[in-house]
């Protein structure tokens, strides 16, 4: 029996299949792809840590402001409202009841204009009443000039001729008596008729005197007529009162009155804020009073039209000072009003003080202690935040004028930046 060996079979390769060439390429591709991320998210790396290194080598960016010459104004800024150097109240002079109303609150009027009537009836009556005594008091005086005087004239005249005739008489009595042939009663007769023609002269001259310009029928006269005159004066002004009339230009800002109400003497019934200069009305600070003088310029603008200026100048400065709120009233006339403004307006006012031109100013964000004696401020130099003392001047708004311890190009370093004196920083300029 043949014994047969079994060898052992020598391994056979196996032929892979077949991968296309467009596999191939993609696979490579995203292996190149991984690797170029692996290198960018190690330099990003280095990166960050280069930045944190150069951080706490040479400190955080800053934004600082710069120390600049320029022009510096210091004004004190307050609040106010509009007003008028004085309002017109205006009331009826006679009781009696309305009968209309002409105008409404907030309208432009003009001086004359009719505002309220009331009812005049009874005033128109008494116009008419004295109107005739007028007319009765000037006949009075017509009368006396133009017949009583004549008459009074003629009666002087004939009394004279009667006197001369009685006068004649007398002296042929006389001389008859004289001679004895006449009788006593003739000349008796021609006495007594003499008397009486003296008597008529001086009658006729004391009338003529009594009904001429400076006796006292034509005095009694034309008092008379004056005084009717005057009735009738009164009797128009007072009809006249019925209708009530603006007393000058301006706007009426109040109205108390409506048809059938019963107006009063002294009660009034509209209020006029008459056209022309108008004040604005502020309260400042107590401490601020030093720096305030009578005919001081400001600038005001109403927060209504914020964008529109107008110049003022302080009229007045309240001599005592309002305790519970530390402050002083002052007022400003504004003598060349815009139209837009309007009573009671609120308005901004900025009161010039002071002025420098060409100042080295630093902004006051970037000062400590203002208030102070010693003021200061973190200057950026070297890359580092150094306390530096300085000396203020005038203080702007926004800006303070420097007097020591700054140059113009020095840099500051704002308060709102939390930079500590002594911290390394890179400041950087807006």
């Amino acid at each position: 029996m043949d014994m047969t060996t079994d060898k052992p079979r020598e391994p056979t390769e196996t032929t892979p299949p077949a991968v296309p060439a467009r596999s191939r390429l993609s696979r490579a591709l995203a292996a190149s792809w991984q690797h170029k991320w692996s290198v960018a998210a190690l330099v990003l790396l280095f990166g960050a840590a280069v930045l944190g290194a150069l951080r706490l080598i040479l400190g955080p960016e800053v934004v600082v402001a710069q120390v600049l010459r320029g022009n510096l104004v210091q004004t004190v800024v307050a609040s106010g409202h509009i007003e008028t150097p004085y309002r017109v109240e205006i009331a009826s002079q006679i009781t009696g009841t309305v009968e209309d109303v002409l105008v409404q609150e907030g309208e432009q009027v003009q001086q004359g204009q009719k505002l309220v009537v009331i009812e005049a009836s009874e005033l128109q009556a008494a116009v008419v009443q004295t109107e005739g005594a007028v007319a009765q008091a000037e006949a009075r005086v017509r009368q006396l000039r133009e017949l009583t005087k004549p008459a009074a004239d003629q009666a002087l005249m004939q009394a004279q001729a009667n006197l001369l005739n009685a006068q004649a008489a007398y002296d042929r009595a006389s001389k008859l008596a004289g001679s004895g042939y006449g009788t006593r009663a003739t000349l008796d007769d021609a006495t007594k008729n003499l008397d009486v023609a003296r008597t008529q002269v001086r009658t006729a001259e004391l009338q003529v005197f009594t009904s001429s310009p400076v006796g006292s029928d034509y005095v009694m006269a034309e008092t008379q007529l004056a005084q009717a005159r005057a009735n009738l004066n009164t009797a128009r002004a007072r009809l006249n009162y019925a209708t009530i009339v603006a007393p000058r230009d301006g706007v009426l800002i109040t109205r108390n009155v409506e048809r059938g109400m019963v107006a009063q003497p002294g009660k009034a019934m509209l209020v006029l804020a008459p056209k022309g200069d108008i004040q604005v009305v502020v309260q400042i600070d107590e401490k601020n009073l030093g720096l305030l003088t009578l005919g001081q310029t400001a600038l005001a603008s109403a927060d209504a039209y914020p964008d529109q200026r107008f110049v003022a100048v302080i009229s007045y400065i309240n001599p005592s000072v309002d305790i519970n709120r530390a402050s002083v009233q002052i007022k400003l006339l504004v003598r060349d009003p815009p139209d837009y403004l309007r009573q009671d307006m609120t308005v901004s006012v900025d009161v010039e003080i002071a002025r420098r031109d060409d100042a080295i100013v630093v902004p006051a964000r970037a000062v400590h202690d203002p208030a102070t004696a010693t003021p200061w401020v973190l200057k950026a130099k070297l890359g580092r935040a150094l306390r530096q003392p300085i000396k203020l001047g005038l203080r702007g708004t926004g800006h303070f004028e420097v007097l020591g311890g700054l140059q113009p190009g020095d840099l500051v370093v704002p308060l709102t930046s939390g930079v500590k004196a002594g911290q390394r920083l890179r400041a950087v300029l807006p």
